[in-house]
């Protein structure tokens, strides 16, 4: 199985140094597509779960930009992984045709850059479906 089929971190250039501040760049060269569309969710209560879906064609890369972010994915053969975000240099990758959940820290801003426009036919918001869904 090739990388762009299973979650997976991507560490992004972290330039700069402590006592001047840093800055990483998502571009071209380490980026697995061309984005799309770029959004961030915010003051997500600590008791709410959000995600609770999949996509059947959109790639995505979460970043938690500030505070902290427990991200669960669910492949279609049933493996599971669970990654802390808490980084802002790194993003996680997921692919289509994977099921996702996340937790966050009352301040964490989740950036997400995805691989295409917002189309509510690309979800798939029902479990059982997306159980029973083939690649």
């Amino acid at each position: 199985m090739d990388n762009n089929n299973i979650p997976h971190l991507i560490e992004f250039p972290k330039i700069g140094k402590p006592e001047l501040g840093f800055i990483s760049v998502a571009e071209k060269a380490n980026l697995p597509f061309v984005p799309k569309r770029i959004y961030w969710t915010y003051f997500t209560p600590e008791d709410v779960e959000r995600g609770g879906h999949s996509h059947f064609d959109l790639h995505q890369i979460l970043i938690a930009v500030s505070g902290k972010i427990e991200v669960t994915t669910e492949l279609l053969d049933g493996q599971k992984e669970t990654f802390i975000l808490e980084k802002p240099n790194v993003g996680l990758f997921i692919p289509k045709m994977c099921w996702r959940t996340m937790k966050y820290t009352h301040n964490a801003v989740q950036m997400c850059i995805a691989s295409n426009e917002y189309d509510e036919n690309d979800y798939i918001r029902d479990y059982q479906i997306f159980l029973g869904a083939k690649l």
